[in-house]
């Protein structure tokens, strides 16, 4: 299909789970695209994978002033932006009283800091129209233990498809968001847990899914596909929650 035909898109965080996924269903839809990432061996994977397919650009999602280099490679490189998918960012899962200030700024700095400081360094070059979709999660709406700052960090970018759409729309630029409940990423295993927590967090957490089930990347990356293309074009700060019926 073609529904991203010509259109200039970029993901952060695109070198693995839902960010390379969907790197590979715009590229399918017709899309040029550009992923970020700042770990050289899962940015070297998607170069060899996605081929010359891809701009591979190397960024800290959480260093605000390192935003304006992506945008300016983007501008370079591609002379406008008609997609952001704003996907990179961190789950870090800690009962209250663990909780430090460095840890904290670190969530807010690469879940929401980092991405409101790219989306103003995109401004001047995004199209009219474009189309912002933004990474949450169902975090934000569940009060599940262990995941206060994690969950008010994503509520942050559900706050932000709203204000962001209602200040940018007369510019043509929609902002968006989808939520994924659990989905079978890498994102679980970089939570320092050893690999029998992990399979006892995992096994709990699906027995709490209705569908009884983690979602697919892919699953994601399809809600992703269809915000990010004219379809949607009336579809404006609104929220897409993907998490087989968890939020229930």
């Amino acid at each position: 299909m073609n529904r991203l035909k010509d259109k200039r898109a970029l993901i952060t965080g695109g070198t693995t789970g839902i960010g390379l996924e969907t790197a590979r269903q715009f590229l399918n839809e017709g899309a040029r695209v550009a992923i970020t990432g700042r770990n050289p061996a899962t940015l070297d994977a998607a170069r060899k994978e996605l081929r010359d397919s891809v701009l591979v650009i190397p960024s800290d999602a959480s260093d605000a002033a390192a935003q304006k280099t992506v945008a300016e490679t983007i501008g370079r490189e591609f002379g406008g932006l008609d997609v952001l998918f704003v996907n990179a960012g961190i789950a870090e899962l800690n009962p209250m009283e663990r909780w430090t200030e460095a840890a904290f700024d670190r969530t807010f700095d690469i879940n929401v800091k980092g991405p409101y400081f790219l989306i103003q360094a995109l401004l001047p070059i995004l199209a009219n129209p474009a189309s912002i979709v933004l990474n949450a999660s169902v975090n934000a709406h569940v009060g599940m233990p262990n995941t206060s700052v994690y969950g008010a960090s994503k509520a942050a970018l559900l706050s932000l498809a709203r204000t962001l759409s209602g200040e940018l729309i007369s510019r043509g630029i929609r902002v968006n968001a989808v939520s994924p409940g659990p989905i079978s990423t890498p994102l679980y295993g970089k939570l320092g847990l050893s690999e029998a927590d992990l399979k006892a967090v995992s096994a709990s957490i699906q027995g709490q899914i209705p569908s009884g089930r983690f979602g697919n990347p892919s699953e994601i990356a399809s809600a992703i596909v269809f915000l990010a293309s004219d379809e949607s074009a009336f579809t404006v700060g609104a929220e897409i929650v993907i998490d087989g019926g968890l939020r229930l």
